[in-house]
């Protein structure tokens, strides 16, 4: 699939995140049918069988969809983590070539292997960054589209100001360009284009659906945070990110202490910690409901077009002044 033809299947310029324990099936289907990209990582299939079986079960699904409505669905992505210490990489790719994931988004390394194994059947791949010199790697390597990841972003985030890092990185890289942190409605989704993304990452607005796999505890607590709620941290995962303060609370962790061997425990215990530590970015504050992923699309895409009216207006305004 050319970057092009992506475009042209959706909706809405908007990929839902990838999620670990978070993006099951029924969230990356239901996204898809509604035109915006769902995507999951590929272990989230525990085992690489259990991970063929979300392929079969998502590739089934949208082609029932296609056949029963004559609707082109959006593409779905898998999220591959490149990195030497995980052992599932190869075996995954293998199942991303064998079912042509249409599109692969990589994390945690970018590797010409792997762009060019996906790129063999048609595939595009998408690289996240949080950085300058890693958004050059990517590139080197051969990627079709950089994730920047700003500040503000759920789970794994940068500390660069959205602006800024557009800008860096528009100076050198003119192709496909993905935004992530903190995008919640339609105005922020017109915003990010305006900046110059091609696309916007959702990752915690997504959460709060019926169809994300979190907890209805979880999912409650995103509707009751606002930003002085989220922590910035390395202690759950080794990589700093996003996390709700009282999720790693409720772990036995006193944050006024901020004791180092605390969060030593936990993050030995690394599966624990994802499961019982939630991610979350500061987009919560914009969160005021659980929906579902039909009602949540057409929420944000009626918000976008309010916004591309704004904007229509603003510039009529500025035109009779004769002021362009």
């Amino acid at each position: 699939m050319k970057v092009q033809e992506l475009k042209l299947s959706m909706t809405l310029p908007i990929i839902v995140a990838p999620m670990f324990l978070v993006s099951g099936t029924e969230l990356v289907i239901e996204s898809c049918k509604k035109g915006v990209v769902g995507t999951f990582p590929s272990l989230n299939g525990r085992t690489p069988q259990d991970f063929e079986r979300i392929l079969i079960e998502i590739t089934g699904a949208l082609e029932r969809f296609k056949a029963e409505t004559g609707i082109e669905p959006a593409p779905f992505a898998v999220n591959l983590i490149v990195n030497k210490t995980n052992p599932r990489l190869i075996p995954d790719l293998k199942l991303c070539v064998k079912y042509k994931v249409p599109l692969v988004i990589t994390s945690l390394g970018a590797s010409k292997e792997v762009v060019d194994t996906i790129h063999q059947y048609g595939g595009c791949v998408f690289h996240d960054i949080i950085k300058k010199r890693h958004a050059q790697k990517a590139i080197e390597v051969g990627v079709d589209g950089i994730i920047a990841v700003a500040a503000g972003a759920g789970g794994h985030a940068g500390t660069a100001n959205p602006f800024a890092l557009l800008d860096e990185i528009r100076s050198f890289y003119k192709g496909p360009l993905v935004l992530a942190g903190a995008i919640n409605s339609g105005k922020g989704v017109l915003a990010a284009q305006n900046m110059g993304a091609d696309f916007v990452y959702m990752g915690t607005r997504f959460i709060a659906t019926n169809e994300s796999l979190a907890t209805d505890a979880y999912k409650t607590s995103l509707v009751s945070s606002n930003l002085d709620d989220i922590l910035y941290t390395d202690a759950v995962s080794g990589v700093y990110g996003n996390f709700l303060k009282s999720s790693i609370e409720k772990s036995g962790i006193d944050l006024s202490q901020k004791k180092e061997e605390d969060f030593s425990d936990l993050t030995a215990q690394n599966d624990k910690a994802w499961k019982d530590i939630w991610s979350a970015g500061q987009g919560v504050a914009g969160i005021k409901a659980i929906s579902a992923v039909n009602s949540l699309v057409d929420e944000i895409k009626s918000e976008y077009m309010e916004a591309l009216n704004q904007n229509a207006a603003i510039l009529k305004r500025i035109r009779s002044k004769k002021r362009l």
